[in-house]
């Protein structure tokens, strides 16, 4: 600033970055949020006379600034600057009460409206001739209540976008487990990674001026992000793999939060990640979100369907031995992981009906108008079955409340249908409570009870809608005269044996001779079989008035190798009436099994910038030596992530692993352990410290 009018220049970083709960964000330029004024003060080297030379300011981002589009805002003191007529997302300033003009010190008060595109920011500032530029960066804000992404609760707002730590569930609906994710959002680099992803869609490659100008609005931004996490279209973050091998990337779930695998994509010019899977999406695009200023909150459905033909049906194949067969298109997966982000949606509705949480979902699983993305859809919408309103009903509408049939092929290829079922999809869904490390059921903002007259209801008319092909013919609800369930010996858990016991039971009056084929199957978590792990045929004979007890062992060396590869078991029985062997009966349960016992614990207080001491202990709970065992340390606000690699571990010996970390953000904290080895893969322990000044 040379022989110019400006003196000096102070962007208030600290007042402004407070005021705009973006203190926390690690990066070198001032951060505000649209609809809320931010202060600039510039010291001019003569006393300042708005009447006889007038400061004006532009402020402009993309390629393609223009004021029609919103992308460019002309505005001054006074505020006699010409603008064009149909200017979108005006920013106004006016000069604060501690301005000084005959000493030249202005105090800017700046607004940038609430329908400003986000993105980086130059301001062009005039004065007599001279001029000066300024960089600034604009945020969604959802503490403003003119922004489409208002959140009125700051409990939630703390929560849903400025939490960097959180849970994600897995499992399934019997077995549920919550695995700590670091999402990271405020850390190094993450506003460049995050405007990145925007710069890099197709659509701003097709058409940049545009796409700048559709920034204002989180229903496209969120749309775009969901195609943007994935790889398969596009210059995504993430390629997708479930398959056994990860050859050339990192296992899904060996990832313990978001900001390792941005800070790889955008190091690697745009190269997709290897590997994710549902959850990985959905915990980077939460961190994505959260970053640009859109609530967000991750959420897991159990007994999640993906319905390929639209027509709001399951079909599930089993052998007549039991064995879970490939054939369907359809699947039923253990679980599936989305996200939810939080904004109006007056393009559905005015009146609000359809404001509020929108599912989004980033895993490439069906295309939607040409690409792979999912969302934004109303929850409200989907709780209703108005599928028919933008964008992807039919298809969110399926995951959480489809029917299933489950047939039975016989060894001529026939099928049989031997249970209906309208209550197995969509249960438990599952998100981390706000401001606490334990689960909240969202169930019945997506469903309304299962078996209810309303839901039934609300599934009719979901099913009429344009878009399904609904086969009215589809068997109504059976009860088989043979009841079975299974039940849990002791606690299942991986690296012990699998003990159950099938229990059957019917109102008969005269034996009744069955034949059972039982079978295990690893499944992985998406509904697809691994691999054939145990078989067996057991003869009984049940009696009026008693129960009928199998008794079911796995032993941990039958699936101790086939485990690895695979989610979960599938323990499948098929009963056949011996008297009636047209009468067949299935029961199947899906096992999830407990990892053994990680143990962190930390010494002391922890303090900003000072060591801090930390140690994990785990023992080897099994009779097999572990080998290729390594361990993983990481915690956004605590440490960069450190690797350590050690020892095989014999049978019921003790591993310890001490280390230290420096914190560097103050407030609740969390260690991620990550424990690898040949036969526990990629186990994870999360201990949560409270950082104090």
């Amino acid at each position: 600033m040379t022989d110019s009018v400006f003196k000096e220049v102070d962007l208030n970083s600290k007042t402004n970055s407070t005021e705009h709960h973006t203190s926390t964000i690690t990066a070198d330029e001032l951060i505000v949020r649209r609809g809320q004024a931010f202060t600039v003060t510039l010291k001019l080297t003569q006393a300042f006379n708005p009447d006889l030379y007038p400061l004006t300011v532009v402020a402009a981002t993309g390629d393609c600034p223009s004021e029609d589009q919103g992308t460019e805002s002309h505005f001054g003191i006074p505020d006699s600057v010409t603008r064009s007529p149909s200017a979108k997302a005006v920013w106004k300033i006016a000069l604060h009460k501690n301005s000084s003009a005959p000493m030249g010190i202005l105090v800017l008060t700046i607004t940038p409206p609430a329908n400003t595109p986000i993105g980086k920011y130059t301001l062009s500032v005039k004065h007599r001739d001279c001029e000066m530029l300024l960089k600034i960066v604009v945020l969604f804000n959802p503490w403003c209540p003119d922004d489409w992404v208002f959140l009125p609760d700051e409990l939630e707002r703390q929560e849903y976008v400025m939490n960097e730590q959180g849970i994600i569930y897995t499992g399934n609906g019997n077995y549920i487990s919550g695995t700590h994710w670091d999402f990271g959002q405020f850390e190094d680099n993450m506003v460049n990674i995050c405007l990145k992803i925007l710069d890099v869609n197709n659509k701003h490659l097709k058409n940049p001026a545009d796409d700048e100008s559709a920034r204002c609005n989180p229903i496209y931004i969120s749309r775009v992000i969901s195609a943007m996490i994935n790889s398969q279209d596009d210059h995504g973050v993430l390629e997708g793999n479930w398959g056994s091998s990860f050859w050339g990337g990192v296992s899904p779930s060996q990832w313990n939060g978001s900001h390792a695998i941005l800070k790889k994509w955008f190091n690697t010019y745009c190269s997709p990640v290897k590997y994710g899977q549902c959850w990985v999406f959905a915990g980077v695009m939460c961190s994505v979100m959260r970053l640009l200023g859109i609530p967000c909150r991750v959420v897991t459905n159990y007994e999640s369907a993906h319905d390929n033909d639209g027509n709001l049906v399951i079909d599930v194949f089993h052998a007549d031995y039991g064995v879970r067969f490939r054939e369907s298109n359809d699947s039923v997966w253990n679980f599936h992981v989305w996200v939810e982000g939080w904004m109006r949606r007056p393009d559905l509705a005015e009146d609000g009906k359809y404001d509020g949480w929108q599912v989004l979902d980033p895993t490439p699983q069906e295309k939607s108008e040409g690409v792979f993305c999912c969302g934004p859809a109303s929850v409200k919408a989907i709780l209703n079955g108005d599928t028919e309103l933008k964008y992807d009903g039919p298809f969110i509408y399926a995951e959480v409340n489809a029917d299933c049939i489950d047939w039975l092929v016989k060894a001529n290829g026939s099928k049989v249908n031997i249970f209906s079922d309208t209550k197995r999809v969509g249960q438990n869904i599952s998100t981390k409570a706000v401001g606490l490390n334990k689960r909240m059921d969202i169930t019945d903002t997506y469903k309304y009870p299962e078996g209810s007259a309303k839901e039934r209801e609300v599934f009719k008319h979901a099913s009429t809608r344009n878009y399904f092909t609904r086969n009215e013919e589809k068997p109504g609800d059976q009860l088989p005269p043979v009841t079975m369930r299974f039940e849990e010996v002791s606690k299942l858990v991986n690296g012990q044996d699998v003990s159950l016991k099938l229990v059957l039971q019917s109102e008969i009056t005269a034996d009744r001779p069955l034949s059972m084929n039982i079978s295990v199957q690893g499944m992985r978590y998406n509904g697809s079989p691994a691999v054939n792990i145990q078989s067996e045929v057991k003869e009984g004979t049940l009696q009026p008035g008693k129960d009928l007890v199998i008794p079911i062992l796995v032993p941990f060396s039958t699936y101790s190798k086939d485990i690895v590869q695979s989610d979960s078991l599938k323990i499948s029985a098929v009963v056949t009436d011996k008297q009636k062997p047209d009468n067949k009966y299935l029961a199947v349960n899906d096992v999830v099994l407990a990892n053994p016992p990680i143990s962190i614990t930390v010494s002391g207080e922890v303090r900003l910038n000072r060591t801090a001491n930390a140690e994990v202990l785990f023992t080897n709970p099994c009779n097999d030596t572990l080998r290729a065992c390594n361990l993983t340390v990481s915690g956004s606000g605590l440490m960069e992530e450190e690797q350590y690699s050690l020892p095989d571990l014999r049978p019921n010996t003790r591993v310890t692993v001490k280390f230290t970390f420096v914190p560097v953000k103050t407030g609740e904290k969390t260690l991620i352990v990550n424990f690898d080895c040949s036969t526990f893969r990629n186990m994870k322990k999360g201990y949560t410290v409270n950082v104090r000044p």
